[in-house]
């Protein structure tokens, strides 16, 4: 059986054998760009969290492919990037050449925020520009007031966020700016490191270039650019479809940000992120307005294009598009042409420059976290209940010879109970999706030693199917240093769903190694430095619970006892179920205690 794709005025017909194996073609370019990219890579967060994204996307700005084991915060926002790049090229008068390797990282035009700095390759064939391929990644450090590039919470605007690049050419024409790589080496810390992770980009770049060329020559441009739309179309009906099954209606949910909860400036904490969905035949929107405003001075705000895009395309994606059940689909721009997003200016969804964004990671997640709720209301069995945010830190010091080292940690969330089973564990949680960086990698690299690092005891979050659980890491400073804390849900615990309790908040503390004492700190920690012996402990927020508690399977209640997820007597006071003094389930007094509640 034929298809048929609409290609200029002429109507033209692939027949789908040939669309899968483009497709197939095309996503192994994007995979090898990915594996290559890790292992050429100097810095752990690449290397092992993945925190990078890769992707081939056409002259109109939209993604082909991407690479499938990086993160959809990486991956994601690359069309954005490439057309943020166009935008100023435009402006510019500047026109795209064989051999140009162009640098971007600018949050106001698609990046998502700056250390994610972008290198974009334009690929030519028969002088003919057909598209891009492009790399992202998160880098160590950007050239901020104080050292990493996460746990910069104090930035007063985008100009103290660290160095801004702007569809700058590293490459004219196949020749190397050597001043804009001078530039680099001499206002970043850990030259040597965050250099080798941008040249290992351009590598990663330049091969999918010259795979996609080759996939040309194989199969012909027209082919190639008739399947690509034909797959951009049924993606496009697989979300359509899957909207379209939505009853009609808005369908509203709020959440909330600790922000700056040591402030004295009421505007800087508890700040709401306001989601109404619209849905209307095959056609669904976004509103986020009732959004808090902007924080002009504090990097808490969001990119529109680049953050909240992505958290709302991911979640309804991972929604409405379960892999479980619609298995393997192509992942490109025809996903969100059904989606329209609503975000007032100057609120924190849609910031004004040159309101600063560093630390948008966090807030992003609420947004879709509470999109999520949003959607319980018509896909209950579908969603999880209220995930615990994450906190992001970074290490850092100074070697013998007076060189920064930079250590960047993700320390993973959890997320809520979900119909038929419960919340997963310790994960990084919604369009993060990154790795965690094993102990021996750590402890191997960089004077730090982590001294704990395991699940929280007796927090789990009660309901028929129970919350996930935060972790629990110590790290103790092996030589003087200092860190910064990019993190949230201090304050306000992941919600419970359907009579499911709420979950754990999490939390922050140092201890010093002569006295001994244990400071409390918030989610939100500028640059602090610490001397050798020095021991910072972060704890993870648990998920919330889905579904009644008291219709828990006991067995499932003792066995969460057992595991050290509850204790005896939450037990028996949030799910109703009696464990006796020699550790069995009595029965009887059980079904009594679940009658009578």
């Amino acid at each position: 059986m034929m298809t048929q794709t609409q290609v200029g005025t002429e109507l033209k017909k692939i027949d789908p054998i040939t669309v899968q194996v483009v497709l197939g073609a095309l996503e192994n370019v994007a995979i090898e760009m990915g594996h290559k990219l890790a292992r050429m890579s100097y810095s752990s967060i690449i290397r092992e969290s993945e925190d990078f994204g890769c992707a081939l996307v056409d002259i109109n700005g939209q993604q082909l492919c991407e690479s499938s084991h990086s993160t959809p915060l990486q991956s994601g926002p690359i069309p954005g990037y490439v057309k943020g790049i166009q935008q100023i090229m435009e402006e510019r008068k500047d026109t795209f050449q064989p051999g140009d390797v162009i640098m971007h990282n600018s949050p106001y035009h698609g990046a998502s925020h700056g250390p994610d700095v972008g290198f974009c390759i334009p690929v030519f064939y028969q002088d003919k520009l057909i598209g891009f391929s492009v790399t992202t990644a998160h880098h160590l450090d950007i050239g901020a007031s104080t050292p990493g590039s996460c746990g910069i919470v104090d930035a007063v605007d985008a100009y103290a966020e660290g160095l801004q690049f702007k569809a700058i050419k590293v490459y004219d024409r196949g020749i190397k700016n050597r001043y804009v790589w001078d530039i680099l080496m001499d206002n970043i810390r850990a030259p040597k490191l965050v250099v080798g992770d941008m040249e290992a980009q351009i590598a990663a770049a330049r091969i999918g270039a010259q795979r996609y060329i080759e996939i040309i020559e194989k199969y012909g441009i027209e082919t190639v650019e008739e399947a690509a739309e034909e797959l951009m179309n049924y993606s496009e009906k697989m979300m359509r479809d899957a909207i379209n099954k939505l009853p009609d209606g808005e369908y509203s949910a709020e959440g909330f940000l600790d922000g700056y909860l040591d402030s004295d400036d009421p505007s800087k904490k508890d700040l709401k992120i306001a989601v109404t969905v619209k849905v209307n035949g095959s056609e669904l929107t976004v509103d986020l307005t009732g959004t808090s405003p902007q924080v002009s001075d504090r990097p808490i705000n969001m990119p529109l294009v680049g953050t909240v895009d992505i958290a709302i395309y991911l979640t309804l994606r991972s929604i409405l598009l379960d892999s479980t059940k619609y298995g393997n689909f192509p992942q490109n721009s025809g996903l969100t042409r059904p989606i329209n997003i609503v975000a007032p200016k100057g609120t924190m969804c849609n910031p004004i420059f040159p309101a600063p964004t560093i630390a948008r990671f966090n807030s992003g997640n609420i947004v879709a976290d509470t999109l999520m709720k949003a959607l319980a209301q018509v896909v209950p069995h579908q969603i999880s209940a209220g995930v615990g945010n994450l906190q992001v830190v970074a290490f850092s010091g100074k070697t013998e010879d007076e060189n920064y080292w930079v250590y960047m940690d993700i320390m993973e969330g959890s997320y809520g109970g979900r119909y038929g089973k419960d919340g997963m564990d310790a994960v990084d949680t919604l369009y993060a999706n990154t790795r965690n960086n094993p102990i021996e990698d750590i402890e191997s690299h960089y004077p730090l030693r982590v001294n704990r690092y395991e699940l929280r005891d007796h927090d789990s979050a009660p309901g028929k199917w129970r919350g996930g659980i935060g972790s629990v890491r110590e790290v103790t400073f092996l030589s003087d240093g200092s860190f910064s804390v990019e993190a949230d849900g201090h304050k306000f615990a992941p919600w419970g769903f359907d009579h499911g309790k709420s979950g754990s908040v999490g939390g922050l503390s140092i201890s010093d190694e002569e006295t001994g004492e244990i400071v409390k700190l918030p989610s939100k920690l500028p640059n602090r430095t610490v001397s050798s012996g020095s021991t910072i402990q972060l704890v993870g927020p648990c998920g919330g619970g889905y579904g009644d508690p008291f219709e828990r399977n006991p067995e499932k209640v003792l066995s969460d006892y057992f595991d050290g997820y509850i204790t005896k007597e939450k037990a028996l006071s949030d799910y109703g179920v009696v464990i006796t003094n020699d550790e069995t389930i009595d029965y009887n007094k059980t079904d009594a205690l679940r009658k009578n509640n």
